[in-house]
């Protein structure tokens, strides 16, 4: 191949994320990014402070290929853009990317960024407590009229669609927190396209994704992620994300995110950025890590169900996962004999998984969902759910998997 064709082809993932959105030349030649802390910015010219203002500001918009000066950290700033540009070959139809200073914080930029008062959502239950939690405490004091339908009623959410005055967003959240239910992506994107006017179809993706789930090809609008998970991956910073295929989206979520101020700061923005490319390698080492365990452990005596994608037992459930999803991933959820009891009784007696919240760290972690990360939910809300007392949650990490069956055997032998 010519010198000229070994450059014009297009870079694969992996590589695209080391390369693309990173000019060594603007920061002294340093060969990874730099931190840029600085709060404002000097422009080249009036004109120039000017246009980047009406850019902005949403007056006026970028021609193509064009550059605006930045002007405030609040609004924008080198680590974040470097971290956005190197971000979007993880997720495959993205053009573009905004950060946030948390998963929530992303979720609930694109809440009020998409509906208004006397706007409706339909949104799959279970769902992160605090996603929930938000929802009723924020969108329906605002007006918002927000409806429930079971992760993976395929059918009941096609109902909900089609009988929905008014509706602007469908949120899904696949696999579901902490039940591992998943809802069929296309066949929601679908069922939107079907109504005169089109709602946007989110996706939180952060139990598969990036590397293993990819909504945007399946016809979601946006994705949206607590990157404090695997794409971190070392529990010790907080992060959110949003990508889509339609640049405008991210542009509107950038205004709301300068009104909110809740942009990526730049330390976390460069700490972020530098795990990006390890991100598959950690999450296949995890689903390996975990699919060993779950397929092992659901044999247990104290282990009444598994909740696990290669080991779900619905056709749809089968099929859907078959359809979507590349490998399982890290996350299980296991129902032990006993109740809350047995779940606490186990949690106290892991030796090399840690009791606490979070999930997709490099260490593995285990909670109790109904006493801690869905603790708001009503006990309308649990029952719905499925979340059980007896209910045990594992994020599955980079040790090594034996060892790691060896605790959890002798924690289950503890109830």
């Amino acid at each position: 191949m010519s010198e000229e064709g070994h450059h014009t082809r297009p870079l694969r993932p992996p590589t695209e994320i080391l390369t693309r959105g990173f000019d060594p030349r603007l920061s002294v030649g340093s060969a990874r990014p730099a931190v840029f802390r600085c709060s404002t910015y000097v422009f080249s010219s009036p004109e120039a402070a000017e246009r980047a203002f009406a850019v902005a500001g949403g007056r006026s918009r970028l021609a193509e290929g064009e550059q605006v000066e930045l002007i405030y950290a609040r609004l924008n700033h080198p680590n974040a853009e470097i971290l956005e540009d190197q971000m979007v070959p993880l997720e495959p139809g993205a053009t573009a990317a905004a950060v946030f200073n948390s998963g929530l914080a992303a979720i609930m930029t694109a809440f009020l960024t998409f509906l208004r008062p006397g706007d409706s959502l339909i949104y799959t239950v279970p769902l992160y407590g605090g996603t929930q939690h938000q929802i009723h405490e924020l969108l329906e004091p605002f007006g918002i009229n927000c409806i429930s339908v079971p992760a993976g009623a395929t059918e009941r959410l096609d109902q909900a669609v089609r009988g929905t005055p008014n509706l602007k967003m469908i949120f899904i959240e696949t696999p579901a927190n902490p039940t591992m239910r998943m809802t069929d992506i296309r066949r929601a994107a679908k069922s939107a396209a079907e109504l005169p006017v089109r709602p946007l179809v989110a996706v939180d993706n952060t139990f598969l994704g990036p590397t293993f789930q990819h909504p945007l090809e399946l016809g979601a609008d946006l994705v949206l992620y607590s990157a404090t998970k695997y794409m971190s991956g070392f529990s010790d910073l907080l992060a959110g994300a949003a990508l889509a295929a339609d640049a405008g989206l991210i542009q509107r979520l950038r205004m709301q995110r300068a009104i909110f101020g809740n942009i990526l700061p730049p330390d976390e923005c460069w700490l972020l950025d530098g795990r990006l490319p390890t991100v598959s390698l950690r999450m296949n080492r995890q689903s390996k890590n975990a699919q060993r365990i779950a397929e092992r452990l659901v044999e247990h005596p104290k282990v009444l169900r598994m909740h696990y994608p290669t080991l779900f037992d619905d056709p749809e459930q089968i099929k859907i996962r078959l359809a979507q999803c590349e490998f399982p991933g890290a996350m299980f959820s296991m129902e032990l004999a006993g109740g809350k009891p047995a779940a606490f009784r186990f949690l106290r007696s892991l030796r090399i998984a840690r009791n606490a919240v979070s999930l997709g760290g490099v260490e593995t972690l285990a909670c109790h969902p109904l006493t801690t990360t869905h603790s708001s939910l009503s006990p309308e809300e649990v029952e719905l759910a499925g979340i059980t007392e007896g209910l045990v949650r594992v994020s599955v990490g980079i040790e090594d998997w034996r060892d790691l069956l060896a605790d959890f055997e002798q924690a289950l032998e503890a109830i």
